[in-house]
């Protein structure tokens, strides 16, 4: 009997044993590929979400920390603590393209959805959206409605449908061409109107700006605040720092996962240790037949790593597969939103698959050295006499 089969053979001896060992590593395996994938899918969306903002320096209420940073990303919703006059004084800067944002939430149908006003010829100009059905707006306090590609559907709505915001029935202009990125999950509204149903008159949530020279972004900065109260950070200050906050988060769920990886190697501990107790006069047997000390110890550690490789499989499928489906019922809040953004809660990644495979195997091999040891250990008289 060749060497793997009779790995094979010995680990699926006991089957419920070998179901809930191999249950364990799974689980396990699949925690850690599910936080995993969908990690790096959030950090796929900050970096397109960033580069999708069209600005390359953002002023913001003065002392805003990064999770007020990170709502610009995600669409949430964000104080008015700009007023009109400021966002004026920043505008009048030379060099400098300067549009507004007031980023509000309100819910259609009990279900969430980001509201921004905007001034809509400058938004359009800065944006570079396209209109896919209807038309935009045609002034810049018009009573109505543009919506984006991802929202449209999912409240069914098209041209000259209606969308009620904070009580008030606007009709539906026009539904914007999809960008891939938090625009489709919007409703736009004219500055005006949005002021007026979030009474926040005279008052927005953050400027986005665009400097005509980017070597001379730092003076620009300084410039800003020179010039108002209010703080600055450039794009690649935002995406610093909103890295970090979802990268400790996301080392947080990892490590929890880690902790069930740990619980089944402790899994497969006992269960090789068993089997080193129950098969101790098969190792007599095979001592007697000639097997050498480093052919038992080499036996176990295979069985113990096939626990790995299984677990690992199964583990990265479930994975995958959870983090796909869980996705969309993620409660909605300023780290979910990206990921929910991104149509899909992980992506097939080969170096996560290879990997989380790969240490599933190393997990379980050393879970397997010390059962290993114990029965290379056992001389032949004391094995073959075990009852």
């Amino acid at each position: 009997m060749t060497l793997s089969k009779l790995v094979f053979r010995n680990i699926t001896r006991r089957r419920g044993r070998f179901v809930f060992t191999l249950l364990g590593i799974t689980i396990g395996i699949a925690s850690f590929v599910t936080f995993l994938s969908m990690g790096g899918s959030l950090k796929r969306e900050i970096y397109r979400e960033t580069a999708g903002l069209g600005a390359n320096l953002l002023v913001i209420p003065k002392g805003s920390c990064g999770f007020e940073q990170l709502s610009i990303l995600t669409g949430d919703q964000m104080p008015t603590l700009i007023t009109t006059a400021e966002a004026g004084k920043v505008a009048a800067i030379k060099g400098l393209t300067v549009v507004p944002f007031l980023a509000q939430k309100t819910a259609i149908n009990n279900r969430p959805v980001s509201v921004n006003g905007v001034q809509p010829g400058e938004t359009l100009d800065f944006k570079g959206w396209e209109v896919a059905r209807g038309g935009y707006f045609s002034s810049p306090d018009e009573e109505g409605a543009v919506v984006g590609a991802a929202a449209a559907g999912q409240f069914k709505l098209e041209p000259g449908s209606f969308v009620t915001i904070r009580g008030e029935r606007l009709p539906v202009t026009g539904i914007l061409r999809e960008t891939g990125g938090k625009d489709d999950f919007t409703i736009f509204l004219t500055m005006p109107v949005a002021q007026r149903l979030f009474k926040a008159v005279d008052r927005v949530s953050y400027l986005a700006v665009k400097v005509d020279n980017l070597t001379l972004m730092d003076s620009y900065s300084e410039k800003i605040k020179e010039t108002v109260e209010l703080g600055v950070v450039s794009d690649k200050q935002m995406l610093k720092s909103v890295l970090a906050i979802t990268g400790s988060v996301n080392i947080t769920l990892q490590l929890i996962a880690a902790v069930a990886v740990l619980a089944a190697a402790f899994g497969i501990v006992n269960t090789m240790m068993t089997a080193t107790y129950e098969r101790k006069r098969e190792i007599g047997i095979l001592q007697s037949l000639g097997a050498r000390q480093s052919n038992i110890f080499t036996l176990f550690v295979l069985e113990s790593g096939f626990y790995g490789v299984i677990g690992g499989i199964t583990g990265v499928a479930a994975g995958l597969l959870t983090s796909v489906i869980v996705t969309p019922y993620i409660s909605e809040n300023a780290f979910t939103t990206l990921v929910k953004g991104s149509g899909s809660g992980s992506a097939i990644d080969l170096t996560v698959i290879a990997g989380s495979i790969l240490f599933s195997t190393l997990v379980a091999v050393i879970a397997g050295l010390y059962p290993a040891w114990r029965a290379a250990r056992l001389s032949p008289v004391e094995a073959i006499s075990y009852e």
